[in-house]
């Protein structure tokens, strides 16, 4: 590793810091950025994400796909948490946590606010970040494209049932827009182009220099865009320091409970760890655009229930990072191949 990617953690910790202080002192910078947005996502950390995702896509072989079919189990895995478990169990965490555990601290009509945003981050599970975690956790890097592209199948079809059925709101108005748009920057056109330079390069040996090389940069590119996601939200961060916190308190909760789950799953079925740590991670992590959008939808930009959504923006690189972190300590006690 380089010394750059030795101290990754201390450079997202700088990064945070930097971007809460920008986001403060040049709102009018945050602003312009902030303003660079269709369909609800960010086009400057589009861009940032797509820089992130091309160098694993580089990594992709068509020509193995099928070969998912002989390890389904890593599928079966991701599938099974992210739908039937923790869309529910998020649902509880917010009702035990803003009904209950902080109902002293929070009016009854923010704490149902709280519980909306928190029930949109548990059905959103994520679409682009992952294929960063797994590069960082030498993920298979075709198998995640094929657990990915079939989890968002899925989420076309079921997300909206589940809000509905978990917020008790019939009419949700899902934004196919934000969904189209996500699939195409974060996965198809890094596909593309990582296949036409695949082909460029020719064998398996130039690629994986090629993806030795880029990968520094993608680790830019990660930084680069905690930086601008802490300063986008840096004047809540400093104006709503407290209410930050309990929002993030079952988030927290649920991120490690469902990767502990997902993990254990992985390890029990004997996965090997190259699909197990991604199929583990995509479930802990969220699909943050489409919660915020429909979050903003239902119940308005400055409302509780957006609130919790950004917070989950906030909280997810961190803990995702410390999850890399365990998975690459625990590769050994995987099944090899």
């Amino acid at each position: 590793m380089s010394l750059f990617e030795r101290y990754l953690s201390l450079w997202i910790a700088l990064a945070m810091a930097a971007g809460i202080a920008i986001g403060t002192l040049a709102p009018g910078l945050v602003g312009a950025v902030a303003g660079a947005e269709v369909a609800s996502i960010n086009l400057v950390v589009a861009v940032l994400i797509w820089a992130m995702v091309y160098p694993m896509m580089v990594g992709v072989d068509f020509g193995a796909v099928a070969g998912v079919a002989r390890q389904p189990k890593g599928l079966l895995v991701t599938l099974a948490v992210n739908w039937l478990i923790k869309p529910f169990t998020m649902a509880a965490l917010a009702v035990l946590f803003f009904e209950h555990v902080f109902a002293p601290w929070i009016a009854p009509e923010d704490a149902a606010q709280y519980i909306a945003g928190l029930i949109l981050l548990g059905a959103a599970p994520c679409t682009a970040m992952v294929f960063v975690w797994s590069q960082l956790t030498k993920g298979d890097a075709t198998y995640t494209l094929v657990q990915v592209s079939v989890n968002d199948l899925i989420m076309v079809i079921v997300f909206a049932p589940i809000v509905a059925l978990l917020l008790g709101v019939t009419e949700i108005a899902v934004p196919w827009q934000t969904l189209v748009l996500a699939t195409v920057l974060y996965v198809a056109l890094p596909l593309a182009a990582g296949l036409v330079t695949r082909r460029w390069l020719g064998g398996p040996a130039a690629v994986e220099a090629f993806s030795a090389r880029a990968k520094p940069w993608s680790v830019a590119g990660l930084v680069a865009t905690v930086l601008i996601l802490f300063g986008l939200q840096g004047e809540v961060i400093l104006e709503r320091p407290g209410v930050i916190v309990l929002i993030a308190v079952p988030i927290l909760i649920q991120s490690y409970g469902i990767f502990a789950l997902a993990y254990a799953a992985a390890w029990v079925l004997k996965v090997p760890h190259r699909i197990a740590a991604p199929c583990a991670l995509i479930g802990t992590s969220n699909f943050f655009e489409l919660a915020v959008a429909v979050a903003i939808s239902l119940f308005g930009l400055n409302s509780g229930a957006a609130l919790a959504t950004v917070v989950g923006v906030l909280v997810e690189v961190p803990v995702m990072l410390s999850l890399v972190a365990f998975a690459n300590r625990t590769r050994a006690r995987f099944a090899p191949g």
